[in-house]
């Protein structure tokens, strides 16, 4: 759909880059269409076991929306409502994915960015990562499922003071905020998420994929969580064949091979 989102497989992890290094990764429309079509597509992929999603260029995540698209792409309320509309559908297919997801993030990590980063399951960050939500600065509504994010995460104080300061904040910032999960050298940000990755797709799918399932439910409202799907879930590990595999590989002293059935 567009050279501005690179898709990529490498046996079971799956990519998508943002690439528009040369605007720090600012995503237009376009953009965000075309990461919708690649996590449609990357879902019902049943060999992929994890995602990946980082920017080009090594200076930027991504730094929010590409504001020089606006006139074009947000000049009026029709166009605002589909804009929103789409991104919304992003961070909740991001959110939803039923595989674990790696937000890898190397410089500027703006806006759109942040948000990005909050539906995915982990952030790693490099020491040079910087984060902010300039929402207050440019007179934007920001919605409930994006600050109910962000509260989940760093909690009501900082989600208050990241929109009400609408400043940068450092990678170490971040870290005790609890916004990213590791900080790690510039230098080693894309090695440490591809290790993560390896490890993640090493394990029993299904287990992973119920524990990713679980701690969502946990988040919501208790009169509209799904016990009976989370107990089914658990028995389905216990059922399953990399259960046998996984005990079997641990007395024999030997890698497991999951087969996630």
């Amino acid at each position: 759909m567009t050279d501005k989102i690179i898709t990529e497989k490498s046996g079971d992890i799956a990519r998508i880059i943002f690439n528009q290094p040369e605007k720090r990764n600012a995503v237009s429309l376009e953009m965000w269409e075309a990461v919708e079509a690649a996590v449609t597509r990357f879902e019902a992929d049943d060999s992929v076991r994890i995602l990946i999603l980082s920017g080009a260029g090594g200076k930027a995540f991504v730094s929010g929306a590409d504001i020089s698209k606006f006139e074009s792409e947000r000049a009026s309320e029709e166009a605002v409502a589909h804009y929103n509309a789409t991104t919304k559908r992003v961070y909740d297919m991001v959110e939803a994915f039923p595989k674990p997801t790696i937000a890898q993030i190397d410089g500027f990590c703006v806006g759109g960015g942040v948000a990005l980063s909050l539906s995915c399951d982990m952030r790693i960050c490099g020491q040079g990562s910087q984060f902010a939500i300039p929402a207050a600065k440019l007179g934007l509504g920001y919605g409930f499922p994006g600050i109910n994010r962000l509260v989940n995460l760093v909690g009501p104080s900082f989600a208050k003071e990241i929109f009400f300061t609408a400043r940068r904040f450092d990678a170490e910032e971040a870290r005790v905020m609890g916004l990213v999960n590791r900080v790690v050298p510039d230098d080693e940000v894309a090695t440490t998420a591809e290790e993560t990755a390896r490890m993640i797709a090493a394990n029993a799918p299904m287990t992973v994929e119920s524990v990713k399932y679980i701690a969502g439910e946990t988040l919501k409202d208790e009169s509209v969580r799904d016990l009976a799907e989370c107990e089914r879930r658990v028995k389905a590990c216990f059922d399953s064949q990399d259960y046998v595999e996984g005990r079997r590989a641990f007395l024999e002293k030997r890698k497991p091979k999951f087969v996630n059935a």
